[in-house]
């Protein structure tokens, strides 16, 4: 874990940044030539984590873990951490995206459904002219096997890239960067999920007035009901009934 300070939600370490906190961190490592990664984090993590302890592990050891929704922002706020805000994964993205035109940080894009990651890179560099992606790669529904790994590795190493953005959605995305962060030559890698879609346009993204209300996730339920009504309805209500243990003292959680 990284010595950046740490809101305690449920035992989860989120990061007590804003967004540019998340930028200045970030060019920080990619300058020293570090190593690490970087876990867009809301609610569906931090619940996964509870019955997943090598999960919480992995969003514990992460160089940062940002408050990607706003329940964390003011769970922050709450533990003392007023300068804390929301560092969701398509704006850092975009971002850090900005930042590195200047910086001539090199870019690689891991994930999303076929022609996702070469739709976003299109729209990425349309966007920041001179902006450096180097490589993309739809991996397969599955681990990768010794050859995929080392076809990945030469294709990095080629390429020079330094940050490797993770398009996998939670908690695949982490298990990945956490598995190979230190064995692939890339500097820091980053997993944003839903990034890949709503960047790339594929996805629509909720109102500002829905993001600051903390209600995405409504948006996000009625947009994709199939695939996200269980999760929302299930998490939802065991966070807010799990979080309000904590605060009141009635459970207490360890992030070392």
């Amino acid at each position: 874990m990284s010595q950046i300070k740490r809101a305690n939600i449920l035992g989860v370490g989120v990061s007590a940044i804003s967004m540019d906190d998340a930028v200045r961190h970030s060019d920080t490592l990619l300058q020293n030539g570090s190593q690490g990664y970087i876990c867009v984090t809301g609610v569906h993590g931090i619940m996964e984590a509870q019955s997943d302890h090598v999960f919480k592990d992995i969003l514990n050891g992460s160089f940062l873990t940002t408050p990607d929704g706003m329940p964390t922002v003011w769970l922050g706020h709450l533990q003392g951490f007023k300068g804390m805000t929301r560092v969701y994964g398509p704006d850092y993205m975009l971002e850090l995206c900005k930042l590195s035109v200047e910086r001539g940080y090199k870019h690689f894009l891991y994930g999303g459904k076929p022609g996702v990651a070469e739709d976003l890179k299109r729209t990425l560099v349309e966007r920041f002219p001179g902006l450096q992606i180097v490589g993309t790669y739809t991996p397969p529904f599955r681990p990768l096997n010794a050859d995929e790994e080392a076809d990945l590795s030469l294709q990095l190493e080629r390429s020079q890239a330094d940050v490797l953005w993770c398009g996998l959605s939670t908690p695949k995305q982490e298990r990945f960067m956490a598995q190979y962060c230190g064995k692939l030559p890339v500097k820091l890698m980053v997993g944003v999920g839903a990034a890949f879609d709503i960047n790339s346009g594929h996805l629509k993204d909720a109102p500002a007035w829905m993001k600051k209300a903390g209600l995405q996730w409504l948006y996000r339920m009625i947009e994709e009901p199939q695939r996200l009504a269980g999760r929302y309805l299930k998490n939802n209500p065991r966070f807010m009934w799990l979080t309000c243990l904590q605060l009141c003292g009635f459970r207490r959680y360890s992030i070392s």
